[in-house]
């Protein structure tokens, strides 16, 4: 089937409306008209999933799942009376095993529920279409090629013949809940509907500033043009119904990642026959691999620009519903944006995602780094079948994204290369054809303008360890290693890494999880752990709040359960921001770094660093500390001082002023300084602390000539000219524990053209500000703040959100009520 570009222009009629769903037992019926009229049927919305209709008709509980792929699951509806004519049906995923009827004939197969399906049927005029998704379980229990291993955590082998997600699959990591139905739009496109098909469409951005589109365009009119940017250009005729060319855009503007420029974007047009037709908006950037001055690197270069890519991977917008239109997306690629993130990564435990998921990365600036849905198995990569599956599904995806700058890497899948070399077995068996050459050939094919990559991980000794290429840390982290090793281990990009039980703020588990917090069995039940592992990533967490705060985790828990849940949200927030500090400072040879994952799937201590209601964690307030495109760094040296690293990653010279206090007890400074300097575009430096002061300080308590003169080191760095904050940093000589005080913290409010502000002042340092507004979202949160300067904070109403703030503003030391 030719893959068509997906546009704005696409033509027919969405079947939504009036679908019905039927279950059984497998195979119990061979087509429609043998399901009886008195068998139960419910209203099922399409695109969708059998779970969602179950949960709508209030047959399924996403917190208690039941399986759901034992069962055959019919769709059927009376499509609108009209005359007889000839017409095509699209299908953009059916999950998975499916068989399509019209009038009880069957007309279609799929095997996949990665490929679109395309059929063209005659209508009578009176029709019933159904599609039967059959049961899976007796497909993934088949046996095929033998594996050469099995991975430990997939709870069936059976994925590794079968094209289908793994959510549902994975004990420990995501709820059971199958993927069953009409997952993606169907379409029906009647005879003379439609005009003109796009079957291809590239990018380019020249070194020299010029914006390329090449497309052909297959119709049946005698002239087609393409336009862009208020420039026209006819296509030529091959003389059986193609066109193709080229539009020249001189000078255009180039689309960047938010966090270094402008996402720009540029409306594009056909004229067929002199009608006009918009397909969509498109961008232009140029894309290099940077492998580093060794050749062990891996970082992504883009118009001419190096960037430090960071952001997490994307699990999925609903696990039950599995949807993909903009209104889906939009609440968590907002906050990915929000926290400064420039790049999601679709992982390939996952699933495609839709035109509008990768349209909204563009508008964003937002890059998509895209696995392959192929993770952990040894597939057979020698059977013909199975690659043309491959094949297929990488056609749709690249129809689906082709006008999206966001797409920026395709990855030829997950973990196979580390799977396979965990376990001992030489490179030749992990490493084949159908990474190394077949999919590269796939993509260039379609999308010469992305990045490929063969596995993440890949590259170095061994395909995990991180000093070459990519790899997956978690050194800080599921290892429990010290937080020294994010520097150690030469981490070069981090395709995922920090996979933490990251506890959500406390109103989503007063809402959605009020129970006791690691002792229930229900909260224990949605707490991340390795399938077959003795630990879970709690045990991690705790790991670092002992690490950090010189604490029990089992004995605050016991006995202050509330601190305890504090104390754990203020550890990953400072674990985040101070592993990507290392990896952002000056003379690191780290190029990026995802962390895994940006939401959770269902409330609970999951990976995600928003809660699965949408809910900020305490991790992505440390992250978008982190990712300020101008940022203050703090590194202790040891006797070598206190370094100080100033990045600018915008485009404009900044004329910028650090200012350095070291305080003894929180409050009275020991000595402080500043330091004006000019930071040239898209610049690193570094400088030592001492430069701040004009002498000698033992800033990281190295020397020890004496009791230590202070706890805590407050760097602040200002714009020159307006004197706004632009960063702060804290280093603690003695570690958090030693800096903990029982602050007196006061707070006022105002409202200012509509928005809120709360204004917050300490006379001593107060760590772990947290903030909690009934109705409203903070914009800062779980912050150090410093005494000498007030800190405001906007206040962003959420819906229903009382006329003004009201709530508690907690330290790890103290505690104020405010608004009342």
């Amino acid at each position: 089937m030719t893959r068509h570009i997906r546009h704005d222009a696409l033509p027919g009629r969405l079947l939504t409306e009036g679908w019905r769903l039927t279950l059984s037992e497998a195979n119990v019926f061979a087509r429609p008209s043998y399901i009886p009229a008195d068998t139960e049927t419910i209203a099922a919305p399409v695109p969708g999933t059998v779970a969602e209709a179950l949960e709508n008709a209030g047959q399924f509980d996403r917190y208690n799942q039941k399986p759901l792929n034992h069962l055959d699951a019919w769709y059927r509806v009376r499509l609108e009376k009209g005359e007889p004519q000839t017409a095509t049906l699209h299908f953009d995923g059916l999950a998975t095993i499916s068989e399509v009827y019209l009038n009880d004939e069957i007309v279609a197969h799929s095997q996949s529920m990665f490929e679109a399906l395309e059929v063209n049927v005659e209508l009578s005029g009176s029709d019933e279409l159904a599609i039967c998704f059959r049961a899976l379980k007796p497909h993934l229990e088949k046996t095929g090629p033998r594996a050469r291993w099995r991975p430990q955590m997939m709870s069936t082998q059976g994925l590794r013949l079968i094209r289908t997600t793994a959510l549902g699959y994975m004990p420990g990591w995501c709820p059971e809940i199958h993927a069953a139905g009409p997952w993606r739009p169907i379409r029906l496109v009647c005879h003379g509907e439609t005009a003109f098909d796009v079957t291809t469409f590239t990018t380019e951005l020249t070194e020299d500033g010029t914006g390329v589109i090449r497309l052909s365009v297959a119709t049946a009119a005698s002239h087609v043009e393409i336009g862009c940017n208020g420039t026209w250009q006819a296509l030529s005729s091959s003389g059986d119904g193609i066109f193709t060319g080229e539009l020249r855009l001189d000078g255009i503007t180039p689309w960047w990642p938010a966090t270094h420029g402008t996402p720009a974007l540029h409306e594009v047009g056909l004229r067929i026959d002199g009608k006009p037709h918009t397909l969509g908006k498109t961008g232009f950037r140029r894309i290099e691999i940077d492998h580093g001055a060794d050749g062990k690197g891996f970082g992504l270069t883009i118009n001419g620009v190096a960037i430090f890519c960071r952001g997490a991977v994307w699990s999925n917008a609903d696990i039950v519903r599995l949807p993909g239109a903009k209104e889906d997306y939009a609440p968590w690629l907002h906050l990915a944006a929000e926290a400064g993130m420039n790049m999601i990564r679709i992982g390939g435990t996952m699933t495609y995602e839709t035109r509008d998921f990768f349209g909204l990365c563009d508008e964003l600036g937002l890059m998509v780094w895209q696995d392959m849905m192929l993770a952990n198995f040894d597939y057979p990569a020698k059977d013909e079948g199975f690659v043309t599956h491959i094949e297929e599904e990488t056609a749709d995806l690249l129809a689906n994204a082709a006008l999206s700058p966001s797409l920026t890497v395709i990855c030829g899948g997950s973990e196979v290369y580390q799977q396979g070399a965990m376990l001992g077995l030489g490179e030749t068996f992990w490493k084949g054809p159908l990474t190394e050459e077949m999919l590269p050939r796939f993509v260039k094919a379609r999308r010469p303008d992305v990045a490929y990559v063969p596995n993440s991980p890949f590259g170095g000794a061994q395909p995990f360890f991180t000093d070459e290429k990519v790899g997956h840390y978690y050194g800080v982290g599921a290892y429990c290693r010290p937080l020294e090793d994010a520097r150690r281990a030469d981490v070069r990009f981090a395709g995922e890494c920090l996979a933490f039980a990251n506890v959500p703020q406390q109103k989503t588990l007063d809402r959605h999880l009020p129970v006791a917090a690691v002792h229930h069995p229900v909260w224990k039940a949605r707490v991340p752990r390795d399938r077959g592992a003795s630990w879970d990533f709690e045990d991690v967490r705790d790991h670092y709040l002992k690490l950090l705060y010189d604490l029990d985790p089992s004995k605050v828990r016991r006995e202050d359960s509330e601190r305890y849940l504090d104390l754990s949200r203020a550890a990953i927030a400072e674990v985040m921001e101070t592993t990507f500090g290392e990896w952002r400072r000056n003379a690191s040879s780290c190029q990026g770094a995802m962390v895994l994952t940006l939401q959770d799937l269902v409330p609970g201590a999951g990976w995600g660093v928003i809660d699965s209601t949408g809910e900020p964690k305490s991790a992505w307030y440390g992250l978008k500390r982190a990712f300020r495109p101008v940022q203050l760094i703090l590194t202790d040296e040891g006797t070598n001082g206190l370094a100080v690293h100033l990045v600018n990653e915008t485009a404009e010279s900044r004329k910028l002023t650090v200012e350095l206090a070291c305080l003894r007890d929180g409050l009275q400074p020991v000595v402080r300084g500043q330091k004006q300097l000019d930071l040239a575009p898209r610049s690193k430096t570094s400088l030592a602390a001492t430069d701040c002061f004009g002498a000698f300080f033992d800033t990281t308590y190295a020397y020890r000539f004496g009791p230590p003169a202070h706890d805590v080191t407050v760097a602040r760095l200002k714009n020159a000219v307006t004197g706004e904050v632009l960063a702060e940093a804290f280093n603690f000589p003695r570690g958090r524990s030693a800096a903990l005080h029982a602050a007196n913290l006061s707070a006022t409010t105002e409202q200012t053209n509509g928005q809120w502000f709360l204004t917050l002042t300490t006379d001593r340092l107060a760590q772990s500000v947290n903030i909690s507004a009934d109705g409203f979202r903070p914009v800062d949160d779980w912050f150090h703040l410093a005494p000498g300067e007030a800190k405001t904070i906007a206040l962003i109403a959420e819906e229903n959100a009382p006329a003004e703030p009201h709530g508690e503003i907690r330290s790890l030391g103290s505690r104020l009520h405010f608004g009342f």
